[in-house]
């Protein structure tokens, strides 16, 4: 189960993703993101050599705050051709430098999505070391939440990040299946589909 260390980072993981944001072609705005975490939950690697966040932002510069979900990796060296996928470096006072990656570019963490929905591995707690998430849940079209465990295909489908989810969203109607986790909107908490699958 995933440790959550007490550390510093520099620069921080809000940082890095502020920098990184208005390069995206789904970023809103053109301003300088202001961001607070509102949202997330983590995946263990089970050969405990990549970290796993998933994300979920608010970016407090406009007028009404945009809401935006930024799964990342994190690894102790660089991913191999994974250049483009860099959001940056990072300084964390016990584990050393960590090299920041787009989570979706990163095979680890497309093998460990595949895992979580075919019920091969839990989504763990955002802050809390050794600590599940059950908030985090698979829904099916027709039939709610649900164990994916069994699901026909369910080793290999196709994985789209719903990088700006919205409160109560689903997935699109193309979708066999979709990840849902909450965060806090207004002070308020929310749910809505973060990642879906085809």
């Amino acid at each position: 189960m995933s440790v959550i260390y007490d550390a510093i980072m520099k620069p921080t993981k809000n940082e890095l993703i502020a920098a990184w944001l208005p390069r995206q072609e789904w970023f809103q705005g053109a301003h300088e993101p202001v961001l607070e975490t509102v949202g997330g939950f983590r995946l263990d690697d089970p050969v405990d050599a990549v970290g796993m966040e998933f994300i979920v932002v608010a970016d407090m510069a406009p007028q009404k705050p945009v809401i935006y979900h930024v799964p990342v990796t994190y690894r102790g060296d660089e991913l191999p051709g994974g250049e483009a996928a860099l959001l940056g470096t990072s300084e964390h006072s016990v584990l050393g430098t960590r090299w920041i990656y787009d989570g979706p570019q990163d095979p680890v963490w497309q093998e460990q999505v595949r895992a979580f929905l075919s019920g091969k591995v839990r989504a763990q707690h955002q802050n809390d070391s050794h600590t599940l998430e059950p908030l985090v849940t698979v829904g099916i079209p027709g039939g709610g939440d649900a164990a994916m465990v069994g699901v026909q295909g369910a080793e290999s489908p196709d994985i789209r990040v719903i990088r700006r989810p919205v409160a109560e969203g689903a997935a699109s109607s193309g979708a066999t299946a979709w990840v849902a986790s909450p965060w806090l909107e207004s002070g308020k908490p929310v749910r809505g589909a973060v990642i879906e699958f085809s």
